[in-house]
């Protein structure tokens, strides 16, 4: 098992955990140990799904930390649905047959995970239409404002939606932000130290958010540039200046975005725009599991 999915079934287990889902007393005392049933996950609204191998992992994790007999499962979907695509207002997501218990004790914690998955996917897939109608090839960005000990999911989630994923941590690249620059001693004495301090094939980006922050970091030769909180008006101008100066270098986007202005930001020409409400404002998707008994 390699470190992603290392860190996806950790979240899993946590979930299970809190839920107390191998404790289910409820379903213990009024549900025969031997029944089986089939659980149709239905999409109440239209939605890009996400999460969808989620419903597998859950059910082989939960086998593990009950006590009671589970038996077999499988998850079954129509080929044409599976994450990232598109589906509509009661259409069926997935398919589960399995112990009727098993399905009991972990159906809030697969819907969960998927209202919450399926939302951030649909908003970003929301984003990446707004900038493809703007004729722009612009990408979408994620940040790191995802709910603590859910960023694997988060992200993946992002990615289900035609976005891309920025930082997954703090050591996964160099982004030099304001609080970096006013404690450091300016953007020339910290660019200056990034460059110098990072490792081969690192990329060091800086934050700017005035016109003399970008001459500094033109001037000090910065890799990727990320424009903060401008209008579209003043980071159209700023891309010239990069383009001319830094030819190379990569140019971002962010502060405060969204549907109604994201076109206008991708139009200046930047390469990237990052959405901080991709992961901490996206509603959770509308999602309902229906269960029923198989017959003997």
């Amino acid at each position: 098992m390699d470190w992603k999915s290392r860190r996806i079934s950790t979240i899993l287990e946590a979930a299970l955990l809190e839920d107390k889902a191998a404790n289910d007393i409820t379903t213990a005392l009024t549900i025969d140990p031997a029944l089986r049933a089939t659980a149709t996950i239905v999409a109440k609204e239209p939605c890009v799904v996400a999460g969808i191998g989620c419903i597998s992992a859950f059910l082989a994790l939960f086998a593990k930390m009950s006590d009671r007999p589970v038996g077999r499962f499988e998850v079954v979907s129509h080929p044409e649905i599976f994450d990232g695509v598109h589906v509509r207002k009661g259409q069926a997501v997935a398919v589960i047959r399995a112990n009727a218990a098993s399905i009991l004790s972990t159906e809030r914690v697969i819907l969960n995970l998927m209202q919450r998955m399926s939302g951030i996917a649909t908003l970003t897939s929301e984003f990446v239409a707004a900038v493809r109608a703007a004729k722009s090839k612009t990408k979408i960005l994620d940040t790191r404002k995802t709910i603590p000990g859910l960023r694997a999911l988060d992200k993946y989630a992002v990615c289900c939606g035609g976005g891309i994923n920025h930082r997954l941590d703090l050591q996964d690249g160099i982004l030099i932000k304001n609080n970096h620059i006013s404690l450091g001693g300016g953007i020339p004495a910290v660019l200056e130290r990034a460059l110098a301090g990072r490792k081969p094939g690192q990329i060091v980006q800086v934050e700017v958010r005035t016109p003399a922050e970008l001459s500094q970091a033109i001037a000090g030769n910065a890799d990727s540039i990320l424009l903060d909180n401008m209008t579209p008006k003043e980071v159209a101008g700023a891309v010239k200046l990069i383009r001319a100066a830094l030819p190379k270098a990569a140019i971002e986007a962010s502060g405060n975005m969204n549907l109604k202005t994201v076109a206008d930001y991708a139009r200046t020409g930047v390469d990237f725009i990052s959405v901080g409400a991709l992961t901490h404002s996206a509603n959770a998707v509308d999602l309902s599991m229906r269960i029923t008994a198989d017959l003997l």
